[in-house]
């Protein structure tokens, strides 16, 4: 983690449209409402040009330089992140399996003065975020590798219709891909009371579209996202160029570490800080959803 001194925030973010550091002003309390009230309505809401212009260019060669870093695994898998064998009756539609090209470069490959790796450790910015959430304060993940990570989707490549097992999704698209690599999402498409499976595979099956949002993004935008109840990808890239975005990972509690097994799964290899964790604590889950 990065110990150096706090970058003050209006050499990268837009604190004019953004006052991150003045949450009384009008404009600080208007930009959390409004993203409060988009996360209510539909699980999801966009900062636009949330990285200053000048930046940007930037921001995306350093990803782009990082890029080959990714670990690489292309999985079989299924919306639930279950098993794909898992013994689910015939039209279930965790049945369905696909095919997920996502890559991720971990935090410790990360440089400490890189635009994103600035963004994630600044404390007003989490703040901001705590407060679009409604909570009363984020911390930054004690997890060596998953804390900030560069996700990397190579043309030819997705990452399919799944739901987050996590509560919420901070996300910066910092390389735009020549087409498709398009954000879609199905907002409250279940909840924690109701798998609604005959909603889901309408979607997995092509009858759903009137489910599915499509959400354009931007370089510099920041998009703030509930995936627990909601199903969504990023389509399949195609072109030459790959599609970047930062994920910026963040806990309601401090001290979180990943777990063994999804560790390994990302980014091929675990620390003894993951090991260290496994041992002190069994995972313990809020609700009684399939994954």
């Amino acid at each position: 983690m990065s110990t150096s001194a706090p970058v003050p925030l209006d050499h990268l973010v837009d604190t004019a449209r953004y006052p991150l550091s003045d949450p009384a002003s009008a404009a600080g309390q208007a930009v959390v409402s409004r993203a409060r009230r988009e996360l209510a309505d539909r699980g999801c809401t966009v900062l636009p040009d949330f990285v200053r212009p000048e930046l940007r260019e930037t921001m995306r060669r350093e990803c782009a330089d990082l890029a080959p870093h990714a670990h690489y695994d292309v999985e079989t898998v299924n919306v639930y992140n279950i098993a794909v064998d898992t013994d689910l009756p015939p039209d279930h539609p965790g049945r369905r399996t696909y095919r997920r090209g996502n890559a991720f470069v971990p935090r410790d490959r990360l440089p400490g003065d890189a635009l994103i790796s600035r963004l994630y450790t600044h404390p007003h910015f989490r703040a901001f975020l705590a407060r679009c959430f409604g909570l009363p304060a984020l911390h930054e993940l004690a997890d060596p590798l998953s804390g900030l990570v560069l996700n990397v989707v190579a043309p030819g490549m997705e990452h399919p219709w799944h739901f987050d097992t996590n509560e919420f999704t901070v996300s910066m698209l910092t390389q735009r891909p020549e087409g498709g690599g398009d954000f879609e999402f199905c907002p409250g498409i279940r909840s924690a009371a109701d798998e609604r499976f005959d909603a889901v595979r309408d979607v997995l099956e092509g009858r759903g579209d009137h489910l599915v949002r499509r959400l354009p993004l931007s370089p510099g935008d920041l998009q703030l996202f509930q995936g627990r109840y909601a199903l969504h990808r990023v389509s399949p890239v195609r072109g030459t160029t790959a599609r970047h975005s930062a994920i910026f990972a963040y806990s309601e509690r401090p001290g979180v570490v990943g777990s063994v097994a999804r560790t390994r799964q990302l980014f091929g290899r675990v620390l003894p800080e993951h090991l260290a964790a496994q041992e002190r604590a069994a995972r313990v889950r809020a609700d009684g959803l399939l994954d």
